[in-house]
């Protein structure tokens, strides 16, 4: 049974291993794409893969149709932060730095996972780029546990990306106008997770609650435009961005990720 606590949905037991099933298709649409991210490889070829994957599975793409967006996968490339849409004119090139976002619904519950590729070999700053960017993911996911404040999240995730911007030398913007969010029975739902700000703040984690943890980050500035589309979003100096993102539950345990590929 579905309840609420302070407006953020509380999942059983079962109905997170549920979430689970659809993370794992999520996953393995992910694991297929970026096996298949190539120069000379369009990115509709990849958003291809991707549904394939997930119908083989008896899953529906959470994002397709979602408020109009019309494909499987977003396809955000270079100085694309999120909501790229996949193209089959857009042929992929060595040294690009792709992102991918991917959401299944499987039985009811969705999945929603990004992961930041490598186009063949890229820059060193590009690659320190996608590890702080995945680091901060990681240092979020390990403050999803019930008794913490929702900004726990947020503030991990930005403490990691202020200490790799510090070890790397590279002044990472950290998007603040798109970040995580609640997910279970629907996409986005309650509530909005910052990638920045005060610990302590926010709602109380409780077992049960599903959250998407996000981050964003890029080799500039954090300023970012939507383009006439209505749904890419880029930096507005045309830095390049990175986007990982995981699905997780809050567990008796700790943090469950829901989106994390089977060993």
């Amino acid at each position: 049974m579905l309840r609420r606590g302070k407006g953020i949905e509380l999942k059983s037991t079962g109905e997170i291993q549920a979430m689970r099933a659809a993370g794992l298709v999520v996953a393995r649409a992910l694991a297929a794409v970026t096996a298949k991210a190539q120069p000379g490889v369009s990115t509709g070829e990849l958003d291809a893969v991707a549904e394939q994957v997930i119908r083989d599975a008896g899953a529906v793409p959470s994002f397709k149709g979602y408020q109009g967006f019309p494909a499987s996968i977003c396809a955000s490339l270079n100085e694309r932060v999120v909501h790229g849409i996949p193209s089959r004119d857009e042929v992929l090139a060595e040294g690009d730095l792709l992102s991918v976002d991917c959401g299944a619904i499987l039985d009811g519950w969705h999945g929603d996972s990004a992961v930041t590729i490598a186009v063949g070999p890229i820059s060193e700053r590009d690659q320190k780029l996608s590890d702080a960017t995945r680091e901060s993911m990681w240092a979020g996911i390990e403050q999803v546990r019930a008794g913490n404040r929702l900004t726990d999240i947020s503030h991990a995730v930005e403490s990691s990306a202020r200490a790799s911007a510090a070890a790397d030398g590279i002044d990472y913007g950290i998007i603040e106008e798109y970040g995580g969010h609640g997910i279970g029975s629907e996409m986005h739902m309650a509530p909005f997770l910052p990638n920045l700000g005060k610990p302590g703040k926010g709602p109380k984690l409780k077992v049960g609650m599903a959250i998407a943890v996000e981050p964003m980050l890029t080799l500039g500035s954090a300023d970012t435009v939507e383009l006439d589309d209505e749904w890419t979003v880029v930096t507005t100096d045309g830095s390049r961005a990175s986007h990982w993102e995981h699905t997780v539950a809050i567990t008796e345990d700790g943090p469950w990720v829901l989106t994390q590929p089977e060993d």
